[in-house]
């Protein structure tokens, strides 16, 4: 009798939790499609250093890097926000909670814009007017997005990779009818301070996105 609804209502808790359950998962399934392009930006890493192009190098990784904090970070945040959902009183934090959600899904949107695909990655080993613009687009909005540690950890992936391919381009072996190249020798330049290094970064910066960054 009556036309009272035997559905049971859906709390605000129970919501959010939901809503943060959906963007964890839409999340790992990012995580999942982003690294194909990722694996590609170290590829494109590898091949500018064979060219000895190490300002496209250094972009390829730094989008890279970035693209993966991006993902770090925001499992981390979202995790953090089921935690405090669970073990706090809901009342008590569901302005933070539901300001928690607004920027998930914010990231997410981004995210979703970095994998446009393939083909814009491709641009950074480009030439033409289009793969200018990209490049100089992206290392503007990396210059603002990324912190000085991550910086630096790029930096450090950079030459790494970059000792790397001088290491296969060197036999190891002394082979018929080839002479085995001296070892390099030892270099005493004092290696950059994190204080150095963030400086170097802000000069690059105000030179402009055309400007080639001066590697140590």
């Amino acid at each position: 009798m009556g036309n009272s609804s035997s559905t049971p209502k859906i709390s605000a808790q129970d919501r959010a939790i939901l809503d943060m359950k959906n963007q964890r998962d839409k999340l790992h399934q990012y995580q999942k499609r982003i690294t194909v392009i990722t694996n590609r930006e170290k590829e494109i890493a590898k091949e500018c250093l064979r060219n000895g192009d190490k300002r496209r190098a250094l972009l390829a990784l730094r989008k890279k890097k970035y693209q993966e904090s991006l993902l770090a970070k925001t499992d981390q945040q979202l995790a953090q926000l089921e935690t405090l959902t669970s073990d706090v009183e809901f009342a008590l934090v569901q302005k933070d909670v539901v300001f928690g959600l607004q920027q998930g899904t914010k990231v997410l949107k981004e995210i979703h814009k970095e994998m446009g695909g393939l083909e814009r990655v491709e641009l950074i080993l480009g030439e033409n007017e289009e793969a200018q613009a990209y490049q100089n687009e992206i290392n503007e909005m990396l210059g603002t997005r990324m912190t000085n540690q991550e910086e630096d950890e790029v930096e450090d992936e950079l030459e790494a990779l970059a000792a790397e391919a001088n290491r296969q381009r060197m036999p190891s072996t002394v082979e018929e009818g080839v002479i085995a190249p001296m070892p390099n020798a030892p270099t005493d330049a004092p290696k950059e301070s994190a204080k150095e290094r963030a400086a170097r970064r802000a000069r690059e910066r105000e030179m402009g996105n055309g400007a080639e960054p001066i590697l140590a």
